[in-house]
């Protein structure tokens, strides 16, 4: 008998309630990492499930040939380290360094894409978890609460696609949570939908994303090209937020993915050849403003990727953006980037890196969004697309223009957060790709235009979204003033003859 499917939202809310065990006594930026391993640990192990039945039905009982034929399957996961197996011992003493010997063991067993996956977390922490007794209740029901049906995740019932959308859905909500204080690994869904979108990557393409934080960008750009031919590369400082990507790849069956743990503006780990690796495509939601970047390094960067000008040492924006374009391929590569709106006006060494790469003819777009769509910031961000083509020998050399979109007007209003539609995202991918103006929406400015702004990129100097006030007709106004005087002139009269006709 065909196995039931299950739907989104009953495996999201599943995954969700297991958090129960941990709120309001750990920090969501803690518990995060617990929830999300195990949710990954139960997938794998829902999946190896699911191969072995069906192994078992065309092998019978021969389990020595059953295991032979697992072994090269995508991932192996050992004897006695799965899911099943620790839930089998929850109520052990020592429980939580059972889960960390039984993760060490899936990690040795699959070095090439999980290595240092788990390295990072421990499960028998004291600081984290509590105290002995309190921790190992904490660990029994969070095996409790993932062995439930709605989160029976084998591949007979379950699409690979669903438990990746799950993944994303709880770093979403983890997030929202955190606040702003550790908000930075998430880049909202709709966001990275656009950002891809507008980078437009194609078959064949080499995508980046040199701060991936989870990796929901690179998702969203693969998701894009619409084949399974594509290669993703990341890079991500944060120990923890670089394990959630690299689950996140594999949980989207992106087991190819190179996703490096590395500071990507002191210290680069995509580097072939001792030179930087060239992309088709390079996003990225970078942190904004990042103060103490590493500028002091900046000057003698053995990649010379900071050749425009060294951005100041409190705002790291133009160094994130100089390394994007540095890594994206010359005369073709493109880049799209987030950034907060202080970008396309500050001064000083931040206005001649600007001023250099517009000269260069290297700016194609800038997109105004709305503020509040992010749990880290409430401020209005920006896209800026950088095009490589645009260079003297590229497909693009003749397009001189920089297309200004001001859509900080289109969103859906919501209690904590602001969010883009379907229709807001086509209607800036429609208006990006027709490359024409708008009233009040969009406009093409000349590089002329932009060199008569000092290569000042605020968007209100290109889009004037203005709204004329209504003309007022004053002859009506006063019209209407003489009416209602003579109306009061009336009513008091009727009043002061009423007042006389009572008796004092």
């Amino acid at each position: 008998m065909e196995a039931v499917k299950i739907d989104q939202k009953d495996i999201n809310n599943a995954a969700w309630a297991a958090c129960d065990t941990f709120r309001g006594v750990v920090d969501p930026a803690q518990y995060k990492d617990y929830i999300l391993v195990t949710l990954f640990l139960k997938y794998i192990s829902d999946a190896w499930r699911d191969h072995y039945e069906e192994y078992r039905q065309q092998y019978g009982d021969d389990d020595v040939r059953i295991r032979r034929k697992l072994e090269r399957e995508r991932f192996v996961l050992p004897k006695g380290a799965s899911f099943y197996d620790l839930y089998e011992q929850r109520n052990e003493a020592n429980i939580g360094e059972l889960i960390n010997e039984a993760l060490d063991a899936v990690e040795e067993a699959n070095k090439t894409k999980l290595e240092g996956v788990f390295r990072n977390i421990d499960f028998n922490s004291e600081a984290n978890l509590g105290k002995t007794k309190d921790r190992n209740r904490r660990l029994k029901m969070l095996l409790e609460d993932f062995h439930k049906p709605q989160l029976d995740m084998r591949p007979s019932r379950v699409s690979e696609d669903v438990i990746g959308n799950t993944y994303i859905y709880l770093i979403e909500r983890f997030a929202s949570d955190s606040g702003k204080k550790a908000g930075e690994f998430y880049t909202p869904h709709k966001v990275s939908e656009l950002v891809a979108k507008l980078a437009g990557p194609k078959p064949g393409d080499r995508i980046c994303d040199p701060a991936c934080g989870s990796g929901g960008l690179l998702i969203e750009a693969a998701r894009e090209v619409k084949d399974r031919n594509f290669a993703l590369f990341g890079m991500e400082v944060n120990g923890s937020t670089w394990a959630l990507a690299r689950m996140n790849m594999f949980l989207h069956g992106a087991d190819g993915a190179r996703i490096e743990w590395c500071n990507t503006l002191t210290g680069p780990a995509l580097v072939e050849n001792d030179r930087l690796m060239k992309f088709n495509i390079v996003i990225a939601n970078p942190p904004f403003s990042l103060d103490k970047w590493g500028a002091d390094e900046a000057e003698n960067d053995r990649f010379n990727r900071f050749w425009r000008g060294v951005p100041p040492k409190s705002k790291g924006d133009w160094a994130f953006i100089s390394h994007m374009v540095e890594a994206a391929l010359i005369k073709e590569g493109r880049v799209a980037v987030v950034v907060p709106h202080g970008v396309l006006f500050r001064g000083a060494a931040e206005g001649r890196i600007r001023q250099s790469m517009i000269e260069e003819n290297l700016l194609d777009a800038v997109v105004g969004l709305p503020g509040n769509l992010f749990p880290t910031t409430n401020i209005p961000v920006a896209i800026l697309v950088f095009d490589r083509s645009r260079e003297k020998g590229g497909a693009n050399e003749n397009r001189k223009d920089v297309l200004f979109i001001d859509a900080s007007r289109d969103y859906l209003p919501g209690k904590n957060r602001n969010a883009l539609s379907d229709e807001h995202i086509r209607k800036i991918v429609d208006v990006y790709r027709a490359r024409k103006n708008v009233d009040k929406y969009a406009y093409v400015a000349t590089f002329e235009e932009i060199m008569e702004n000092d290569f000042n990129l605020n968007i209100p100097r290109y889009v004037d979204t203005f709204e004329e006030e209504e003309e007022i007709d004053i002859d009506a106004v006063q019209r209407e003033i003489e009416q209602l005087e003579h109306e009061l002139t009336n009513l008091r009269t009727k009043m002061a003859e009423m007042l006389k006709e009572i008796v004092r």
